[in-house]
Formats: structure tokens, C-alpha cells, sequence
């Protein structure tokens, strides 16, 4: 079957060891690579139960058959683990450009077992592994590191070009075990979710840097080209696309607020007065702003944003995104764009998720507000928010109850009534008593509140869909069919696909069952079925959403 290379590099990180195993074209079928084949494989390579800090949580990287190809949205990987943050199904993606030099090693998953006793960086190329120390770069920050990993790799590369190889590192609070830390590459791409940096410092594991020169074979080279060309030329005038374009994800600042659907005051309110200072206007009349693509993407909704005045003058980065400004800025009320770039880059660099550090940073002010901690922190305390980041990061104080999740925090503090999680993770910036959708998407997920497991916010925002219904946006079929086409050769058709699809997310569920997940567990905080927000008075009741989960299970074919 084209579209793979139909080989697994296994890694023991302890034993400084590596082997290579092939791949069967049943077993990629089964899936198409990427998350179908990784989740399999954690479901076979993985001791129930295991500790998420244990050698024996694997952490898998994986790619599919479009990765490297000329198809829009072909520039993301993702890397598959169990979760320390929810301690259960672990899954983030990261976009830029490692993805592609991932697939030139010559491998359709990576498989990374065991704990080095001293910190190291793996070199993993189309020849061979090797495990480089990395003493002197423990402590070092994301950007630092990144870049004295491509500069060390680079220079026993003999001339091969730097562009081709990618950097996946971790940042101090990845060293330090924080739950919530993340992967990085290209400095501001980040697999975001779930604790996936956690993993990777408990492995003692500092950087991952690939580099090859293996094309991935596809079936019809030619039609994938045309392929995106006509997609290209459809998103020319595609509405969306062209907002995207130009103001990029911090658009839906004002979308969300106009919806009355803002988390704000930690998920007290549904709308930030004062919301245009951190919106998509804001941002580019106070940064200078350039648009910045992921490889393979016309959207370039990304924002290279560089601060033009002010105490944090110069200061660049590519964001903030939406899910940072909602984070901050509503849920911790800072009105100034400027203040949340910085922050965003403390997080940035020092390896944490922005949405849950938000989240915590709003959870610890209501703490302190009522009495339930010593520290005096406010709304809107930028300095004191920044101080907290960090102490998060190095264990500190309060920072070492918040590196635990927001599970452990809320526990210690009394604090489980208005903790706002699903699973032990919190969610984006769609509240669910207005966009309902979004509401069983969270609960179901099963990495917990999750956005990217179902767009209903997008249907929902737009009014092509009452707010109480399922939805799902993605390709249309047609193009699916066709994309698996050009890339393996595959002529499948929708049921093929979905009977595809549907193994995969019932493997996911197999895994979080065998892990101790309980039908309770798919649920949302109650916060949201009893505190109705005061600009709409909306709630989602438990009948709502026990009447749409009742129609999802039936839909997989759950018991």
C-alpha cells in the first residue's frame, strides 16, 4: 500500500537501544496510520494501569499518509501517551514544520519506552539513532534549547541543510513533572494538551530532533498536486479563509463575546467588558503583525506579533491565540494585549499549556479572594500572575499544588464546587450553556474538555444549526475519499471511512475503560448545569445533556 513506509522505530531511552520492526498493509488499514495506528499501539505496548511517570508509559509520535504530501493540513504530528494530567488517553498535535522532517526519517511511528538516568537529546535520522547528552541544556529554556539542538545536530550533518531537521523540546516545567507541560516545536507550535512534556521529562528526555531525506511514496502524485491547487484556489475566495488571513484566530474574540459566550471572572460571566482591548484590532494596531503559515497551508492564520511600545516593547512571538486570550484575558480579566503576549511568552518558554495555566492563575485568584489561600492575588495582576506562572514551573509554594492539575488543587483548597474541568482538564473558550454543542463534545472527549474533537462551536456561532444538536466539520466525504485515494490507493467511500473512523474512537474508549474511566466520568462541572450566566441566563441542564449523550452513545453503537 503506498502513502507508508510500513516501519516502526522502537526506542528504549534506557537502554540506549533502538529496533526496527515492519508494518503490515492489514495493520495500517486498520487505522491510516497517525492516531488509529498510535492508539493501537499504546493499547498493546502499555501495562494497564501503568503510572504515567513509569518507564513503561510509552510515548508514541506519529504521522499519516498525507504528511509530507502537497494536501492542505498535511503539516501536523501527533504524539500519543497516558495522560499525568487526566491519567487517562493521552493524544496532542503540534503544527509548523517538524511533521515533515518526522516523515523523512523513514518511519510511520516512533515508540519511545524507558527513563535515561541523565538527561539526554535523541537524534533520530533515516540511518540510525543517537543519544546525546544534555546535562548543559537541562534548565535551558524552549527557544534556547531548540536552538542549540538544530546548531549541535547541524553541525555533524556535513553541510546537509538546517531547514530539513525539527526540534521537539521541553522547558523547565517539562523537567520538573508540571501535568500540565507541553511539547515544542518551531518556538511557538506546541502539542498543548494533556501533559505530554510531563512524559517526556519524566524520561529524562530534553529534545527530540529529527532529520532524513525519505520521501513518502503516494499512489498518485500528480492528482495530489492538483488536489491542492483546487483547494487552494477555493480558499482565494472563501470568506472564512480570507478572515482568517487577516486577523487570525484572535478574531473570535469578538464573535465570542457578541455570543455571549466569553468565559470571563473564571467562568463567571459570558462577556469581558472592555473586550476590544485584547482582540484581533487591538492586536495589530498595538504589534506590529505578520502572518505566519504552517507548511502546507494557504490560511496562515498564525501571528507574528511583535510588541511596539510599552514595558514589554520588542518583545515578539507568534501569537497570542485565541485560547491564550480567552485564558488571561477573560477568565483572569486583563485587559491589555500587550500584558498577554507576555505572559504568553512565560509560558511559551518554559513549557506550559496557556489554556490550563489560565485556568489555574483564575482558580487561584477565586482562592485567595475566598480566603482559602495566605497569597493575595488579584484580577487583573499581571506581575502576580507572572510570579505565579513561575512559581508553577519551578514547584514553588502554591506553584507546587497547581503543577498537581487543577483536580489536586481544587481538593486542597476546598474548591471542587467551582473547579471547572472535565477529566481533569479544563476546557477552551466556548462556554457550553450557550454553545451546547460544544457541551457534549467536552464531556465525551476522552482527553477531556476538548475543542478539536468537535467544532459544533463553529456551526453553532454561524447559525447554520440550533445549538442543541451534534456536529461535526471537516472535509467533505468526497475529498476524504479522494485524499485516501491519491495518497495509498485505497478506493474507499463514506462507510469505509467511517467504519475506519469508528474503530479508532472506540480504541481510544477501550483504553480510558481498561485506565478506570466510568460513565461519570463524561460529564461537565456542575457550575454549568446550576449557575446560569447572567448576561443570557443560560444554563445546560443535566436532562440536556444526558439527552445528547444518550443520542452520541447510541450513534457509536455504545452500551
Amino acid at each position: 500500500m503506498k502513502g507508508f513506509f510500513n516501519r516502526i522505530l522502537k526506542v528504549d531511552v534506557g537502554e540506549q537501544s533502538f529496533s526496527i520492526q515492519e508494518l503490515s498493509d492489514q495493520e495500517l488499514e486498520m487505522g491510516l496510520g497517525g492516531k488509529g495506528l498510535a492508539t493501537r499501539l499504546l493499547l498493546n505496548e502499555n501495562p494497564p494501569g501503568v503510572d504515567p511517570f513509569s518507564p513503561d508509559n510509552h510515548m508514541i509520535i506519529a504521522v499519516g499518509p498525507v504528511t509530507d504530501s502537497p494536501i492542505h493540513g498535511s503539516c501536523r504530528h501527533g504524539i500519543f501517551t497516558k495522560s499525568p494530567q487526566t491519567g487517562f488517553y493521552s493524544e496532542s498535535y503540534s503544527g509548523g514544520k517538524a511533521a515533515e522532517s518526522i516523515s523523512r526519517t523513514g518511519y510511520d511511528v516512533v515508540v519511545i519506552r524507558g527513563a535515561s538516568p541523565e538527561p539526554v537529546f535523541l537524534e533520530i535520522s533515516d540511518e540510525t539513532v543517537r543519544f546525546h547528552p544534555a546535562r548543559d541544556l537541562w534548565g535551558q529554556d524552549t527557544y534556547a534549547t531548540e536552538d542549540e539542538v538544530l546548531k549541535r545536530v547541524g553541525k555533524k550533518r556535513a553541510g546537509a541543510p538546517a531547514e530539513r531537521a525539527a526540534a521537539l523540546v521541553i522547558g523547565p516545567a517539562g523537567e520538573n513533572l508540571v501535568r500540565f507541560s507541553v511539547i515544542e516545536n518551531d518556538y511557538w507550535r506546541s502539542a498543548g494538551r494533556t501533559g505530554t512534556g510531563a512524559v517526556m521529562g519524566s524520561k529524562k528526555i530534553k529534545a527530540l530532533c529529527f532529520h532524513g531525506s525519505r520521501k513518502r511514496p503516494l499512489a498518485f502524485p500528480e492528482e495530489a498536486q492538483a488536489f491542492a491547487r483546487e483547494i487552494l484556489e477555493r480558499g482565494k475566495s472563501d470568506p472564512g479563509a480570507a478572515n482568517y488571513r487577516k486577523m487570525g484566530t484572535p478574531m473570535m474574540v469578538a464573535i465570542l463575546n457578541k455570543a455571549q459566550a466569553f468565559p470571563t471572572r473564571y467562568w463567571s460571566k459570558g462577556v469581558l467588558d472592555g473586550w476590544e482591548a485584547i482582540g484581533a484590532d487591538a492586536l495589530h494596531e498595538r504589534c506590529d503583525v505578520t502572518p505566519r503559515a504552517c507548511a502546507r497551508c494557504f490560511i496562515a492564520c498564525g501571528r507574528l506579533s511583535k510588541v511596539k511600545e510599552g514595558p514589554h516593547q520588542g518583545m515578539t512571538l507568534e501569537g497570542p491565540e485565541y485560547e491564550t486570550i480567552y485564558a488571561f484575558g477573560g477568565l483572569c480579566l486583563i485587559r491589555n494585549i500587550e500584558e498577554i503576549i507576555y505572559l504568553n511568552d512565560i509560558c511559551d518558554r518554559l513549557g506550559v499549556d496557556t489554556i490550563t495555566a489560565g485556568n489555574l492563575a483564575g482558580l487561584a485568584i477565586e482562592a485567595s479572594l475566598r480566603g482559602k489561600i495566605r497569597e493575595k492575588i488579584e484580577y487583573g495582576d499581571v506581575p502576580a500572575i507572572a510570579a505565579l506562572l513561575k512559581q508553577i514551573v519551578h514547584r514553588q509554594g502554591i506553584g507546587a499544588v497547581l503543577a498537581e492539575g487543577i483536580r489536586t488543587a481544587a481538593a486542597e483548597w476546598g474548591l471542587e464546587d467551582i473547579a471547572i474541568h472535565v477529566k481533569g482538564m479544563e476546557p477552551a473558550g466556548y462556554d457550553p450553556r450557550v454553545l451546547k454543542g460544544m457541551g457534549l463534545g467536552y464531556a465525551v472527549s476522552d482527553r477531556g474538555a476538548c475543542h478539536l474533537r468537535a467544532t459544533c462551536y463553529k456551526p453553532e456561532l454561524s447559525g447554520r444549526i440550533d445549538p442543541g444538536r451534534f456536529y461535526r466539520d471537516l472535509y467533505s466525504w468526497t475529498e476524504l475519499s479522494r485524499i485516501i485515494h491519491m495518497t495509498t490507493g485505497l478506493t474507499w467511500g463514506k462507510e469505509e471511512i467511517r467504519t475506519m473512523t469508528r474503530r479508532v474512537v472506540s480504541l481510544c474508549r477501550e483504553f480510558n475503560l481498561r485506565e478506570g474511566m466510568t460513565r461519570k466520568d463524561d460529564c461537565l462541572p456542575s457550575r454549568f448545569h446550576k449557575e446560569a450566566l447572567p448576561e443570557s441566563g443560560k444554563v445546560i441542564t443535566e436532562d440536556e445533556l444526558n439527552r445528547l449523550m444518550k443520542d452520541y452513545y447510541r450513534l457509536r453503537g455504545w452500551e
